[in-house]
């Protein structure tokens, strides 16, 4: 099972310069494990639905210790069978161009 994942997390109550709770969310990701890719808008995320889902909760109560207002958007594509689906969605897609 794989589940490729889009989300994007943020704290709407600490100004204009949100980099530094971005950068929060993305280390708690690293140390997870998974397969990610950092994107200006977002962060995909690949593996089972479990470890993504345990790995996004993480963030959110990461930040939830000082900001009092999170934004967290989620976008889930599960598809049974083989992993690495974020590098062969995005390969496919290359050799059509």
């Amino acid at each position: 099972m794989s589940v490729v994942a889009e989300m994007s997390i943020f704290p709407l109550d600490k100004g204009l310069s949100l980099s530094p709770y971005v950068a929060r969310a993305i280390a708690i990701i690293q140390d997870s494990g998974l397969d990610y890719q950092l994107t200006p808008m977002g962060t995909c995320i690949e593996g089972s639905w479990p470890e993504v889902l345990q790995t996004v909760n993480s963030c959110f109560q990461d930040l939830q210790q000082d900001c009092h207002r999170i934004s967290l958007n989620l976008k889930v594509d599960y598809r049974s069978g083989d992993a690495k689906r974020m590098q062969a969605k995005t390969e496919a897609v290359k050799s059509k161009l």
